[in-house]
């Protein structure tokens, strides 16, 4: 497991990361959530072993980061913020690299390089020199040397970053495959990372645990849980629209969407709104765009656990 007990980072007589203590079992896909400077980037350099800590342990499949680094860093694939490598080399030459700095030889070494080039997709640029290549491969180039070993543990820092959709998705993708026997901790920004991939979110802000739950959990703290948005096509005004939903009696209030086109009901306490506003709509003859019953938000869920700090 990893496990983190009292975790602190000073840097003179700012608190980076403020007395954190959490626990990540195997199987777990942990999403370290928090506003740019909350801390997230130093956590995972003090698990990594490149910063040492203030205070506090950690601890990377039983051995402890400071005093057992060797052994830690044997289990640990890490991708830090902003995929550092060697822009004179090939993908190719930097991976046997890091097979020779992780002593991978014979068939294990080939199979294992092999394995990586594929699951990235990084055939059509293994000879290209690195700094030739887009700030997508180069994030992938990353993600393949951090799983070269296979390790038990992968610590990834902003994995997505660069990527355009496509890519943002196979990575997610292969995330959900290698997670079923690994540990992984995921730090990111992006909010839509947790729903895809995270079995679990730390939500951090000043260096401090706010929120550790499941993503469902947290979305159903959200005052849009069981709310409904609906977007009228056939021109009917949302004047109209909006008093005839506030005459429901499953109905408590009614919200107009930041875009100024869609409405969002919130349901009275212990009720839901959906059939009788779909009920509604076809007795108006609404022609509706869009309705659906809302999980509830985790962007805004996080705004208000970290006091409407930006991501």
């Amino acid at each position: 497991m990893i496990e983190t007990s009292g975790l602190t980072k000073h840097f003179g007589r700012f608190v980076a990361v403020d007395n954190l203590s959490f626990r990540v079992e195997p199987g777990e896909v942990l999403g370290f959530l928090g506003p740019n400077g909350a801390g997230k980037s130093t956590t995972m350099k003090m698990l990594a072993g490149f910063v040492a800590p203030t205070a506090g342990s950690a601890q990377i499949c039983g051995y402890d980061v400071e005093s057992q680094s060797i052994d830690a860093r044997r289990c640990l694939g890490y991708l830090p913020e902003g995929a550092p490598n060697y822009p004179e080399m090939t993908p190719a030459s930097f991976l046997s690299f890091v097979a020779d700095v992780r002593s991978l030889t014979g068939s294990t070494r080939r199979s294992r390089i092999d394995e990586v080039v594929g699951l990235l997709h990084l055939e059509s640029v293994l000879h290209q020199t690195i700094e030739t290549l887009s700030k997508g491969y180069k994030r992938r180039l990353g993600l393949a040397q951090a799983l070269l070993h296979d390790p038990a543990v992968l610590i990834l820092d902003e994995p997505t970053d660069g990527l355009d959709p496509n890519q943002k998705h196979e990575v997610r993708q292969l995330i959900n495959t290698i997670s079923r026997d690994k540990i992984i901790i995921i730090s990111t920004h992006i909010l839509e990372e947790v729903d895809a991939v995270c079995s679990r979110a730390i939500i951090i802000a000043h260096g401090k645990i706010l929120a550790d739950d499941t993503p469902g959990n947290l979305e159903r703290s959200s005052r849009f849980h069981n709310a409904v948005t609906l977007r009228v096509a056939n021109g009917v005004s949302l004047e109209q629209v909006r008093d005839a939903l506030r005459q429901l009696p499953e109905v408590a209030n009614v919200e107009t969407g930041d875009d100024g086109e869609c409405l969002t009901a919130f349901p009275e306490t212990g009720k839901r709104a959906l059939a009788a506003i779909s009920d509604l709509a076809q007795s108006q003859g609404w022609e509706l765009s869009e309705l659906h019953l809302e999980s509830g938000r985790m962007d805004e869920v996080f705004r208000t656990i970290t006091g409407g700090a930006t991501s």
